[in-house]
Formats: C-alpha cells, sequence, structure tokens
C-alpha cells in the first residue's frame, strides 16, 4: 500500500537522522533503511568529530581542509563546515552525545594531516556514541517513522520535480511514499568493491537512480582509500585501525621493524607509502606499532580496537599488528549546491552519498560526521523555510 508523508528521508546514517531531528515536529516523516537502523557506516566511524577550536585555529583549520582535498575542496563548503561546527557540536550535546572530557572540558584528539588537536572523541566509538543517540532521540519523535530492510528502486518524477520514492521490501513488496520533499542519505560505495571498511549492502543505489534521472552527478572517481585497516584472509569488511592511533603516536614499520613514513601525512599519501613499502617487501601488509603510546591511553583511548584486535590473536600493547589499506570513503556523489538541493527541485542529498565539495579529492581525517551532520541540518533548514518552492536548476557552474 502506498505511503504518504512531508519528508520522506533514505538513510538512518548521522544525515538522515540529523535531518529528521531538525524538521518541525508537526510534519510526518518517514526514514528507511535498507538494513537494520544500526547497519549505517556512520555507526562504525572510530576517530571523532572535527570541531573549529576559535576564531585562531580558522586560517589552519581551513588551509588543512584543503591541503589534503588537494586544493580541489569548494571553499565557501568548507567555509559553512568549519562555521556551523560548534552549533553542531552543541546540538549533539543536546541530543545526549558524550564525549570525552577532564575536568569538565572536553578533550580533543589529533589526526593525520591536522596541524593541531582539534577532534572530539568518545573512547574509539565516537561514530556509535553519536549515531545511536540520534537513532533513540529519533525513535522518540512521534512524528518520525523508520521503516528497516526497506530499499529505494527509484524515485517519483513528475514534471521535472521529486515527489517522492518508490521501495522495495524483504519479503519483495513494492510501494511508493509520496512526500512534498525528499533527502538520500543513503551513505558510500564500498559494497561495490571486495576489500571495503564499508558495510556490503552500502552500494551507491542512489547515484544509479539519480544518473537515470539526469541528476547532476560530481567527482565519481575521488575514492578514498583507508591506510590501515587490520590485515585478514578472511573475505568481508575490514576493521578499521583508526588514524587517531596514528595521531597518538602509533608508527608504521616495513617487515624488518623499520619506520618508513611519516604517518600523519594525509591519507592517501600514506596509503601510497604502504603500498610502495609493500611490495618492495614482497608482504601483503605493514606494521603498525603503538608501542609509543602510554598503556593506559591505549586501553582508554582504544578499548574496541583492543578488544577486536585480541580477538585476532594480537595484543596491541605487547606487540605490531598487521594492516593494510582498504577502501573506505567516496568524495564524489550527487552533486549538491550549499544547502544540500540536488539539481532536481524538492530533493535534497546529505552525507557521503552528496558531493558539496567540502572534501575535494581527498578527505582530512574526522571532517565526515562533521560535514553530514551540518549540510544535513541545512537541508532541514531549506524544507522549513520554504526554499526549495522555486524552480530550482542547479547551473552547471555554480558554485554553491
Amino acid at each position: 500500500m502506498d505511503k504518504k508523508a512531508d519528508v520522506v528521508i533514505v538513510g538512518t546514517g548521522v544525515a538522515g537522522l540529523f535531518s529528521a531531528l531538525h524538521l518541525p515536529k508537526e510534519k510526518n516523516i518517514i526514514l528507511i533503511t535498507k538494513s537494520d537502523e544500526e547497519s549505517s557506516d556512520s555507526f562504525l566511524a572510530q576517530g571523532g568529530i572535527c570541531v573549529l577550536r576559535g576564531e585562531e585555529d580558522y586560517n589552519c583549520y581551513f588551509e588543512d581542509t584543503m591541503k589534503a582535498g588537494h586544493y580541489e575542496n569548494r571553499k565557501e563548503s568548507v567555509d559553512i563546515m568549519l562555521r556551523g561546527s560548534e552549533e553542531v557540536i552543541k546540538d549533539l550535546v543536546a541530543f545526549g552525545v558524550d564525549f570525552e572530557k577532564k575536568d569538565g572540558e572536553f578533550l580533543y584528539t589529533r589526526e593525520g594531516a591536522h596541524s593541531k588537536p582539534r577532534i572530539l572523541f568518545h573512547q574509539d566509538i565516537t561514530g556509535k556514541e553519536i549515531t545511536s543517540k540520534l537513532l533513540q532521540r529519533s525513535r522518540e519523535r512521534e512524528n518520525i517513522t523508520i521503516y528497516p530492510y526497506t530499499t529505494m528502486i527509484d524515485i517519483i518524477e513528475e514534471e521535472g520535480r521529486c515527489k517522492g520514492i518508490v521501495v522495495k521490501t524483504e519479503d519483495g513488496e513494492t510501494y511508493r511514499i509520496y512526500a512534498e520533499n525528499t533527502i538520500l542519505a543513503s551513505g558510500g560505495i564500498g559494497g561495490r568493491y571486495e576489500h571495503s571498511t564499508n558495510f556490503p549492502h552500502l552500494t551507491g543505489d542512489a547515484l544509479d537512480i539519480a544518473e537515470k534521472h539526469g541528476i547532476r552527478l560530481e567527482n565519481m572517481d575521488y575514492v578514498q582509500i583507508h591506510p590501515t585497516t587490520l590485515y585478514s584472509k578472511t573475505p568481508g569488511r575490514r576493521f578499521l585501525i583508526s588514524e587517531s592511533v596514528r595521531g597518538e603516536g602509533a608508527v608504521l614499520y616495513n617487515k624488518n621493524k623499520e619506520r618508513f613514513v611519516d604517518e600523519l601525512l594525509p591519507r592517501d599519501v600514506v596509503t601510497k607509502a604502504i603500498r610502495e613499502q609493500m611490495a618492495k617487501d614482497g608482504t601483503d601488509f605493514v606494521w603498525l606499532s603503538m608501542e609509543h603510546i602510554d598503556e593506559d591511553t591505549i586501553r582508554n583511548h582504544f578499548p574496541n580496537i583492543c578488544a577486536r584486535c585480541l580477538e585476532e590473536g594480537y595484543d596491541v600493547t605487547k606487540e605490531c599488528i598487521p594492516v593494510v589499506p582498504a577502501q573506505h570513503y567516496f568524495m564524489g556523489g550527487i552533486w549538491v549546491d550549499k544547502n544540500s538541493h540536488t539539481t532536481m527541485p524538492n530533493l535534497y542529498a546529505a552525507g557521503e552519498t552528496s558531493c558539496n565539495g567540502v572534501h575535494g579529492a581527498n578527505r582530512l581525517a574526522s571532517n565526515s560526521l562533521l560535514e553530514s551532520l551540518v549540510f544535513a541540518k541545512r537541508a532541514a533548514r531549506c524544507i522549513v523555510n520554504g526554499l526549495d518552492k522555486r524552480d530550482y536548476v542547479g547551473k552547471e557552474g555554480e558554485q554553491a
């Protein structure tokens, strides 16, 4: 049976949930997700979420983001993300998110290509902490309904506008969800790769649907490889070893336990160095050592990583672990302007499935959660203010 809503949102990661929570409580909102509500890559984010640490940090943070992105970033979008970071953190705290503190003040960690510590975190499961709290708040809202195991198979286009989506349930039922506005927040493309840190069901369905309807896409070849995932011969999703481990002092070794790269360089640079070293050594992995990190810091900051490595037979407090690069993040996607509009009226996109230009050709560590949240909130604000009632066409040369 067909359904109706004021807003339909595809995806229950941070982008989908945050946009839903910033829509009025009198609006009827439907969220769908391809698997269960917890199986989004947002839950897997380990390192943390960046925040601008005062005006004195602006130029430094801006340059770090631009440099990591090889200066292909859309400058206005980067500015919007940085300027919106403090407000987003306040929102998250209000929703119940618990970031690490000491003496009542936030603790900050640092990751590769950051000039200074500016990353808030919750142990090494920051994504789970944020996303689970947003999901909990969403379930408490009477106007928000979530349908798991429901896949978008098309959008409804009428006279050039998006009027909702067509979905298919796990038991094969197909129906339409009509809505005044639609937000695509369906995640990345890791399911298209043999080795990825992503959930395998995230296969970029929204991209194929957008292309079919002539909706503009951008930077489809910009795929980030994460330098350090736990090496395993077992097929399936790769376990991420957070970049914040290297930010706290972990080092990379070749087969002879010799250091061969500056671990805090941008991800693409470190990945290239690891691949070159593996080819030189004739190995399938390199070693990551936490020997320079205090044991209490390892156990308190990275308990999930410690536990997972122990399951694989490695005690990170006593020995090196084997790591290898794997597909991690998609910087391209459905083109959107600064307010997360796509080139089709009444259709928005946010999170990894969108491309607002923040990341350029390579994402700076821990910018993904922040970017998703900032631009998801902007989509919600546009819907609230009725800004998409005009005929938006997204001109080819427009920079937002």
